[in-house]
Order: structure tokens, then C-alpha cells, then sequence
């Protein structure tokens, strides 16, 4: 005989509170969750004050929250503690649907709610909501209700020690920002001409204020900017970073003509972002506590209720960084999000892949147009300016090392006093022209790809054929480290040895880490000169270094002097 049976699914409510309660990560969305709920109530004065306040010697983190909006009976309390239970779900005017995000409250150790409505005040308490749920256990929220005449209307809630009283994030700036870009409050609707909510304003208090601030309706964008030739004219090589121009477009998606997106894209360089952004990190400048470089927040923003979900900067870039260039925002209803808000994941692929080909129409529109264009001439002009300027500053700094450099004159032609490694070759190349046995071995070869080095032999008069050959490295300045090998080389060419590190007796190693001894043998008579090895007691030849800036007034008189004013060369 068969047996059947019959399962009914259950939900473990704790363990549903507690995911949705802790999904939410950043500890921020609190603000946008509590600014929503204040538009869905048709509030206009919205205030947040963050606060900390010390019970029985604990600093605790407190959060209030008030609204002049329509306020909330015995359902809509319930509703707000419930989760799930949204009395908005079918209200397409309003944000909150899913009933869950006054869930992140629960992270704290208390909740009040004190709301007006039909001539009634209702003050809810929750305590422990945090505690309870680690323990397993369901919250529960005590309600009192009392006759109220006074016409008083909206809400106001109070937090105690959310997310631990962890309160780094809460600072007046950080706030701001995330107000401005991530909640209703800074939505881009007045973009499309949606005024409706102009009128609202928010006084928000961050924990490190005195005094609140009054903050007004609409994410914040820049004026375009002047016409590009007035921009060079006025910034010069700073003109790009200048440059601002509006694109709005409206329409609908390809494969549901129905469903209706609205785009707003800013083309913005780096100065218009600083000029009204403060919390963009710059060489420089010191920006507040949770600061971000611009790629990190700017680019293309998918939205919801017109504000920003989720970026898809790869949807704008089809070479490099050049979504950095874009403050760009794209609304679409039917996303679907999120528990937490967090992601667009839960969209259909067939919205998504259609929002994107809209986003590249535009996109391909913007870069195709005469505005784009002017954009790249100003940035070639600048490029040629920047060119031109470069070319002019490194002429004048090479004026200015002409008039206090050093010269000399050997047998009527004039030397300059080497500066660098190329400077020094091309001294002793002078020198070779004018004598040949100014040095004890003969060039055969010399290659200045890497570094500069020069094959040589001695001084005689075997064919190159049978002769043994050397390495002679060229240096301005001889340090302790020399970057060739000792193997093979006959001699080395400087200018000066950095007396501060390398004195006689002094150990020099090469890339292979051998070891030589500096070893400096003054002069034994009249006309003869310092002399420079680098010796080993393992080498069965001593590497001579010529210091030319002794070599050559040592042994031929060769003494180089300050320019003077009456200098012709």
C-alpha cells in the first residue's frame, strides 16, 4: 500500500527578520530608507540628527528622524515593525514596496516611533530588536495610544545604538554626499522637468555638527560651460578640465515599448567635478573623512525612482578611462532590486539588454557629435599648448645651466664641462678628435643603446683580429654600485667619484655582486696625474678609472671655469 503525505512550506521568521535586518551592508542606507519613507508619507521638511549621548558612562550612537508627513495609524505601525507586509506594494508612486527596508532599524538596542493621524498619537517602542533576534527571538513592540487635537501631523523615530554604535560613517560630510547621490532627496528627476518634490528640504546634523544644515531638493550638477574657444582663451592648458555639456533623452525600450527610460548624461572635467564636489580626492587638497578619487564614483548610473542603484561604466567606455569624463544617470521603472537595494540583479535580462543598447545609442550620439569634437580639439589644443610650453621651459632651464656652466679651451677648441653620462662620451669624443693619444687605447666600436659603452684595444699595432678587446663604460658620476661587470672591462670614463660615499679604499661592486677596492695614488711628479684603480687581489689587471675633472688639468692643463659675462662661447 502507498503512502502520501503533504508538506506545507513554513518561513522561520527569526532567521528572515535577521537576513533582512543585517542584509544591509553599508550602515548609510538607513538614511536613504528613512528619506523614502518620508516621500512615500508626502512630507515636505525632512530632519535627520545624528547624536552621541552617554548612558551609565556608554557612549551611545542616537539617530533621529523627523517628517511632516501623513503619519501612520494602528495598520501602518504594524506595517512599519511587519516584514513584508508593505501597505505601498501596489502604489506606483511610491519607493517602499517589499516591506522591507525599516528592517535595518532592528540593528540597534531601541526603537521608538511617535506618529499623529486621525486626531490620535501613537508612540511604538521596540526594545532590544538586536539582542532578541541573536537570541532567536521575534522583537515585539509595545504601542500606546492617546487623544491628540492639536492638528500635529508626521513622524518622528528614534534610534538607540545602531549598527553597534559603530558611528565612523556618520560624520556631517559623509552624510551629505551619500544623501546627495544615493536617496530620494538627491533624486535627478528635476533633470526631466519633475518638479513635484522642488519644495522639500532637509535640516541634517552629521555627529561631528553643532548646528544643522538646510539641504534643498535635487542631486547637484554643474552649469555647462562657456564655448570651447572661450574656455582656452580664459584656462589655457586647464581647459578640458573646464568643459561641461547636458545631454537629456527620454524614450523607450526597444523590445517593451512600453516601458519608458530617461537618460540625463554630463560631460564634466576634473575642475568642474572639484568645484562643486568636496569629497573628490585631489593632489593637494585635503579632502573629508570618506573622500573617493573620481573613478569611484562617477560614470553611469542605473537608477530607480530616479536614484542611483547600480554602475555600468562599460556600457560608456570603448577605450580606456572614458567614463571618467561622464556624470551620467539613466531611470528605468522596471528594474527589479534587491531585498537591500543594493543591486539590479533581479531584472529581467531582457530590460537590462535593452536599457544597454539605449545607453550606447546615446552614448555613440555624444561622441559622434560636434560637441564631442570641440571637446577634442580643446584637448589637442591643449596638448600642442602643453608641447609648446615644455619645449620653452626646457629651453630656458638649459639657458639657465648654460650661463652657470663651466668651460675650457685645448688647442683652440672649446669644452664644456659634462653634466651627465652623455654629456661626459661626448667630451671625450671631442678630445679623441683633437688628440688621439689623449687616452691609452683605441675605439673600435661603440653602441649608446644601452647606456654608453665603446669596445676598445691597446694601444699598438696587432690587427683587431688578434688583439685582445675591452669594454670602457662611460659614467658622469662613479658610485659604490656600478651597474655592469667588472669581466671584460678595461677602463672606466667620469666626470667626478661622489667623494661623500667612495673615499681610498673604498669598496665598489658590480651587478654580479663582486667586489673591487678603490685605490687612489696621488701624483709622483710634475705633469703626471691622480690615478683611479679599481683593484682586486683575485683580478689579474687592475680597471683604471680617469676621473677627467683631475685627468685633464693634471696632465693637460685643461681647467674648467665659470662662464663670465664677456664669455663668447
Amino acid at each position: 500500500m502507498e503512502n502520501a503525505f503533504t508538506i506545507i512550506p513554513e518561513v522561520d521568521s527569526v532567521q528572515e527578520f535577521m537576513e533582512i535586518a543585517f542584509d544591509f551592508s553599508n550602515p548609510l542606507d538607513l538614511v536613504r530608507e528613512a528619506i523614502s519613507n518620508a516621500f512615500d508619507a508626502k512630507a515636505k521638511n525632512i530632519g535627520l540628527d545624528f547624536s552621541v549621548i552617554t548612558e551609565y558612562g556608554e557612549k551611545i550612537l542616537k539617530i533621529t528622524i523627523i517628517d511632516d508627513g501623513t503619519g501612520m495609524d494602528e495598520d501602518g505601525i504594524k506595517s512599519f515593525f511587519d516584514l513584508g507586509n508593505s501597505l505601498r506594494r501596489e502604489d506606483e508612486s511610491t519607493i517602499g514596496e517589499k516591506g522591507h527596508g525599516t528592517k535595518v532599524y532592528f540593528n540597534s538596542s531601541k526603537i521608538e516611533v511617535q506618529t499623529f493621524k486621525n486626531n490620535k498619537k501613537y508612540i511604538a517602542t521596540m526594545l532590544e530588536p538586536n539582542k532578541n533576534l541573536h537570541d532567536r527571538k521575534i522583537p515585539s513592540v509595545t504601542v500606546s495610544v492617546l487623544d491628540d487635537f492639536s492638528n500635529t501631523k508626521g513622524t518622528k523615530i528614534t534610534i538607540w545604538g545602531y549598527n553597534n554604535n559603530r558611528r565612523n560613517r556618520f560624520t556631517h560630510e559623509q552624510l551629505k554626499d551619500y544623501i546627495i547621490w544615493f536617496t530620494k532627496f538627491g533624486s535627478v528627476e528635476k533633470e526631466f522637468g519633475i518638479n513635484y518634490n522642488s519644495d522639500v528640504v532637509l535640516s541634517l546634523k552629521g555627529i561631528n555638527k553643532r548646528e544643522p544644515e538646510i539641504l534643498h531638493f535635487g542631486h547637484v550638477f554643474p552649469h555647462e560651460s562657456k564655448k570651447v574657444s572661450d574656455l582656452f582663451d580664459e584656462h589655457l592648458v586647464d581647459a578640458p578640465k573646464w568643459y561641461c555639456k547636458k545631454y537629456v533623452r527620454e524614450g523607450y525600450l526597444k523590445s517593451q515599448p512600453e516601458t519608458e527610460f530617461k537618460a540625463v548624461f554630463y560631460i564634466e572635467g576634473a575642475k568642474v567635478k572639484y568645484n562643486y564636489n568636496n569629497m573628490i580626492t585631489r593632489s593637494g587638497y585635503s579632502a573629508p573623512e570618506g573622500a573617493y578619487p573620481i573613478r569611484d564614483r562617477y560614470g553611469l548610473w542605473l537608477c530607480k525612482d530616479y536614484m542611483p542603484i547600480q554602475k555600468k561604466n562599460e556600457w560608456i567606455t570603448s577605450k580606456g578611462n572614458e567614463f571618467l569624463k561622464f556624470h551620467a544617470f539613466i531611470n528605468c521603472q522596471e528594474l527589479r532590486l534587491t531585498a537591500n537595494r543594493g543591486s539590479i540583479e533581479n531584472t529581467p535580462s531582457e530590460v537590462l539588454l535593452d536599457l544597454e543598447e539605449a545607453v550606447r545609442d546615446l552614448y555613440r550620439e555624444i561622441t559622434e557629435s560636434s560637441d564631442w569634437e570641440d571637446m577634442e580639439w580643446l584637448e589637442s589644443e591643449v596638448e600642442a599648448y602643453n608641447t609648446v610650453e615644455k619645449e620653452r621651459k626646457s629651453f630656458e632651464r638649459r639657458l639657465d645651466k648654460i650661463n652657470k656652466g663651466k668651460i675650457a679651451q685645448y688647442q683652440g677648441v672649446n669644452l664644456i664641462e659634462p653634466k651627465s653620462e652623455s654629456g661626459v662620451f661626448s667630451l671625450y669624443m671631442q678630445l679623441c678628435s683633437i688628440d688621439p693619444t689623449i687616452f691609452p687605447f683605441t675605439v673600435v666600436d661603440y653602441d649608446t643603446h644601452e647606456g654608453i659603452d665603446v669596445i676598445v684595444k691597446a694601444d699598438d699595432t696587432m690587427p683587431i683580429k688578434s688583439s685582445k678587446l675591452y669594454y670602457v663604460e662611460f659614467k658622469n658620476y662613479l658610485e659604490k654600485r656600478f651597474n655592469h661587470t667588472f669581466v671584460n672591462l678595461h677602463s672606466i670614463i667620469c666626470w667626478d667619484i661622489n667623494s661623500n660615499v667612495l673615499k681610498h679604499n673604498e669598496e665598489v661592486k658590480d651587478i654580479d655582486n663582486q667586489p673591487r677596492r678603490l685605490q687612489i695614488i696621488p701624483p709622483e711628479h710634475e705633469g703626471d696625474y691622480t690615478r683611479y684603480y679599481l683593484d682586486s687581489l683575485r683580478a689579474a689587471k687592475k680597471i683604471e678609472v680617469f676621473v677627467l675633472k683631475y685627468y685633464l688639468k693634471e696632465k693637460f692643463g685643461i681647467d674648467f671655469v665659470p662662464r663670465t659675462a664677456n664669455s663668447i662661447y
